[in-house]
C-alpha cells in the first residue's frame, strides 16, 4: 500500500506544480457554464424549464471532471516515452499497485477540478437544494473521477503514440459528454438517442449529481449509485489488467 500512497502523492504534486494546468483545465468548463447558463437561460426559462444555471451546473462539474480524469492517461504514454514508466515497472512491486496508486491520483486531481468548478459556479448564480447534501456530492464526483481515470489508464496502456490517445480520447468523449443529459434534458428525447443515453455512464453520473445538488433525477438515486459503482468497478478491473501487460 505504501507504493499506492506514494504514485497518488506523485500525481496530485504534478498537479499543484503547474499552474497553467490548473487554470487551463478550468477554461473549458467555465465557459461553458457562463455562455450556455446566461446565453441559452433565457430560452430554457421561456420554455418553462426554471433557471437554466441551476440545471446546467451539475453537468459541468462533471465535465471538468471527466476531462481531467480521461486525459490524465496520456501521462502513461509520456511516461513511457521517456523512461520513467520502466523505473517505476522494474521496481519490486505489484503493477496493480502502480496502476491502483496512479488511477487514485489522477481521480483525486480530477475531484479538485470538479471542485473548483463547483465553487466558480456559485459566483454565476448556482445554489445547490441543501449542503448536508454535499458528501454525497463529492461521492459522486470521486466515483466520476475514478471510473474515467481507469478508463484512460487501460487506453493508454495499449498505445504508445500520444497523438492517437487523443484522437481516441477525442471520439470517446465529446459524445459521452453531450449524450450524458449535461447540457440538455433527458425527457421527451427519440427512442434511439434514449438507448444511448441508457448505456452512457456519464449519464448516470451527472444524473446523480443533479439529484443530490439540485433534486432532480431521472434515473433515481439508488440506480444512479448502483450502476455507477458497478461501471466502476468493471473498469478498473480491466485497467489493471491491460497495465499489468504493458511491454517495456
Amino acid at each position: 500500500m505504501d507504493t499506492v500512497y506514494i504514485l497518488w502523492l506523485r500525481q496530485i504534486k504534478r498537479y499543484f506544480r503547474s499552474r497553467a494546468r490548473i487554470v487551463g483545465s478550468i477554461g473549458q468548463p467555465l465557459l461553458f457554464l457562463v455562455a450556455l447558463g446566461f446565453g441559452l437561460g433565457p430560452v430554457y426559462q421561456r420554455a418553462g424549464g426554471g433557471s437554466y444555471i441551476e440545471f446546467l451546473a451539475p453537468g459541468i462539474v462533471a465535465m471538468a471532471i471527466l476531462f481531467t480524469a480521461v486525459f490524465s492517461g496520456i501521462e502513461i504514454i509520456w511516461d513511457r516515452q521517456f523512461g520513467f514508466l520502466k523505473e517505476t515497472l522494474v521496481a519490486p512491486v505489484s503493477r496493480i499497485q502502480i496502476m491502483l496508486g496512479r488511477t487514485l491520483g489522477g481521480a483525486t486531481v480530477a475531484m479538485f477540478q470538479g471542485i473548483i468548478i463547483f465553487i466558480l459556479s456559485m459566483f454565476v448564480g448556482f445554489r445547490p437544494v441543501s449542503f448536508v447534501l454535499l458528501p454525497l456530492a463529492l461521492v459522486f464526483m470521486f466515483l466520476i473521477a475514478v471510473l474515467f481515470t481507469a478508463l484512460g489508464t487501460a487506453i493508454a496502456s495499449r498505445l504508445e503514440d500520444m497523438q492517437g490517445f487523443q484522437l481516441i480520447m477525442n471520439f470517446l468523449v465529446m459524445p459521452l459528454f453531450f449524450l450524458s443529459g449535461a447540457l440538455f434534458p433527458l425527457e421527451g428525447l427519440p427512442s434511439a438517442i434514449a438507448t444511448i443515453v441508457k448505456i452512457d455512464p456519464l449519464a448516470y453520473g451527472v444524473d446523480g449529481l443533479r439529484h443530490v445538488l439540485t433534486g432532480v433525477a431521472n434515473f433515481g438515486l439508488f440506480a444512479d449509485f448502483s450502476i455507477l459503482l458497478v461501471i466502476t468497478a468493471l473498469l478498473l478491473l480491466i485497467g489493471s489488467y491491460l497495465f499489468s501487460k504493458i511491454q517495456i
